[in-house]
């Protein structure tokens, strides 16, 4: 039984609380010359002095074991340590489970068992070892990745957010509420007014919003609006916008300028048909706010390392400017975006490798293939089962795909390529395919970004050819509303396999797409795990939506720890509790890997720790 916390009890006794002297006491009892033993009295006072001594010289024990020259404040070298056992997972396949890890500085130096480390503590270092412990059922995994996320764009998303509404009528009213709470907008219509979030798939009626809609407003009317929505590839703008924008050409490569039954233009606007939108720049000062915005949540969530997968020139240039004059709140590694209409730059531009106390890279491009599922611009085989008149569009030429990877290729660069549906997929996996016939696939790495709907034949070129799957797990229970009745019985078996791409011998690493999904690294891990909605709901019942494509607990944890290190090319610094790599962890309060899957969404973080010091909590 371990001992009391509150030792008041064991404090030393005043004076006056003493007991009197063996002077002045009685005089015991006599005992009687026919009992040679005790009596019961004293035997019972005898049991209940060794019971106390036994208890106080065990506290003593524990107490000192638990504040091992523990400091006021976090020493600069500690270790932390767990009362259970080993309940430390490092990832470190030699030392996969530990008791106790050791941190000097920014690094980690040993791990292991108490004594372990206390061995090694004492034979380079003079002193006690400042030890702390975890409290009862908490555990330590290595600092949480993101393999794919849009840093800026959630920030921005906190400005206005539009997630969650069942109708055009409820989203016109979160326009309209967000204007009158904010009176500089409220008094100057020119003003831009902008959002994130809407998803019509989830509106009662299933279809594309109108910008009569929020003309018909009598607050929104006469504004430039423009409202992102959920997963990033389609903006609804207002009629002011649409006027701004005209003349507007007749079609766009790789996009879609929704127009209705007249061929009149409706306000929205598909994957690169974006790309007309006319907005304001943000200033550096937004951006500073909407970066705080975005971190805070990371951090409070375990995430110590994000893959933004899209820089553009102005995302680019804040974290240079950024890295350049103080040190990054969290790890980012950048993918900077291929614009197919700009002059090819993969030989000109200097790549950034660990700048900034290592925590930034750019060292990866980012080139859309495709556009997304939820929108219907993934490029499939077959039609839409859904919109038989569609198959999607690419928004790449293949003729363009086959010229540019091999290049970035030979000049060092990563190439991470958005790929969705089954045919943009395997025409990336053809031009992988080409490219590195000769070439040196450790070295390069090459991702797919989404790798969502796959055909049979091309699951096993992952294997193959080396290519990485990065993948987002909550995409899937997302998507399993509507996904068969988008792809049919069949097709819908290759959506989001993803036990299927690990059998077939690729390497996943997983993320999120925040802000297009939840930021939480735990719902991810979650619904690789179970397949199933937070609610334990699915098409398929309890039992998970296809359930036999679950990953398993450990696969899911390595694939936000070591596996994003290995597709950042950081997997010697990063992604495990292991000597010499830099002291990243995450305390949580309960035992992911082994507590019902129904329980993991009820898990807090408790300290995010980067470098060897907290960043949320405390340890």
């Amino acid at each position: 039984m371990p001992p009391p916390s509150d030792d008041t009890h064991l404090r030393k006794r005043t004076p006056s609380e003493k007991p009197p002297s063996s002077r002045n006491a009685p005089a015991p009892p006599t005992q009687s010359p026919s009992h040679g033993a005790p009596n019961a009295s004293t035997r019972a006072s005898k049991l209940l002095v060794a019971i106390v001594s036994l208890a106080l010289t065990s506290y003593l024990a524990y107490n000192k074991l638990g504040n091992i020259g523990l400091p006021t404040s976090l020493s600069e070298s500690y270790a932390l340590c767990s009362r259970e056992g080993a309940h430390i997972y490092t990832l470190d396949a030699k030392n996969p489970r530990v008791q106790c890890l050791v941190v000097n500085g920014s690094k980690f130096t040993s791990s292991g068992s108490l004594d372990q480390v206390l061995s090694r503590w004492h034979e380079t270092t003079s002193g006690q070892p400042h030890v702390r412990f975890l409290k009862p059922g908490q555990i330590v995994v290595p600092g949480l990745s993101d393999s794919h996320a849009h840093v800026l764009e959630y920030g921005a998303t906190k400005q206005m957010p539009l997630e969650g509404t069942k109708s055009v009528a409820e989203t016109v009213g979160r326009v309209r509420a967000y204007i009158e709470a904010d009176p500089d907008i409220l008094e100057d219509k020119t003003k831009y007014v902008e959002g994130w979030g809407w998803d019509h798939t989830k509106w009662l009626l299933e279809e594309w919003p109108n910008y009569n809609a929020l003309e018909a407003d009598p607050v929104v009317a006469g504004r430039p609006v423009v409202l992102q929505s959920k997963d990033g590839h389609a903006l609804w703008v207002s009629a002011t916008v649409l006027q701004a924008m005209e003349p507007l050409p007749d079609e766009v490569e790789g996009g879609v300028i929704v127009r209705d039954s007249f061929g009149k233009p409706t306000g929205v606007f598909l994957d690169n048909a974006q790309d007309l939108v006319i907005r304001p720049e943000p200033t550096y000062k937004q951006l500073q706010k909407r970066f705080a915005a975005t971190v805070k949540d990371a951090h409070s969530l375990g995430l110590t390392a994000v893959h933004d997968a899209g820089f553009n020139p102005m995302s680019l240039e804040f974290f240079r400017r950024e890295a350049q004059t103080t040190t990054l709140p969290i790890r980012v590694y950048g993918m900077k975006y291929f614009d197919e209409t700009a002059a090819y730059w993969g030989d000109s531009f200097d790549k950034i490798i660990r700048a900034g106390s290592n925590r930034l890279s750019v060292r990866s491009v980012k080139i859309f293939a495709d556009g997304a599922l939820r929108s219907g611009g993934a490029a499939l085989y077959e039609p839409y089962s859904d919109n038989p008149e569609t198959r999607g569009f690419m928004r790449i030429a293949p003729e363009m795909l086959n010229e540019v990877i091999p290049k970035f290729m030979k000049d060092g660069w990563q190439v991470n390529v958005h790929a969705i549906g089954d045919r943009a997929n395997g025409v990336v996996l053809d031009a992988f395919e080409a490219a590195l016939a000769k070439a040196n696939v450790t070295a390069l790495r090459p991702r797919l970004e989404h790798a969502q709907i796959l055909a049979q034949r091309d699951m096993a070129r992952f294997g193959d050819l080396g290519v990485i799957a990065s993948v987002q797990p909550t995409h899937a229970i997302s998507d399993m509303w509507f996904a068969e009745d988008r792809l049919g019985p069949e097709r819908v078996k290759g959506l989001y396999a993803f036990r299927s791409i690990i059998d077939h011998g690729a390497r996943i690493t997983l993320g999120s797409d925040f802000p297009v999904e939840d930021m939480n690294p735990l719902a991810g891990f979650y619904a690789a795990i179970t397949r199933v909605s937070p609610d334990g709901t699915s098409p398929h019942g309890p039992g998970g939506w296809f359930p036999e494509q679950r990953m398993t607990r450990e696969e899911a944890l390595k694939g936000m720890t070591l596996d994003p290190a290995y597709a950042s090319f950081t997997e010697d610094i990063l992604g495990s509790i292991t000597p010499g790599k830099f002291a990243d962890f995450v305390v949580l309060s309960q035992d992911i890997m082994t507590i019902p899957a129904s329980d993991v969404l009820s898990t807090r973080v408790v300290a995010t720790v980067m470098d060897g010091k907290p960043v949320y909590g405390a340890i």
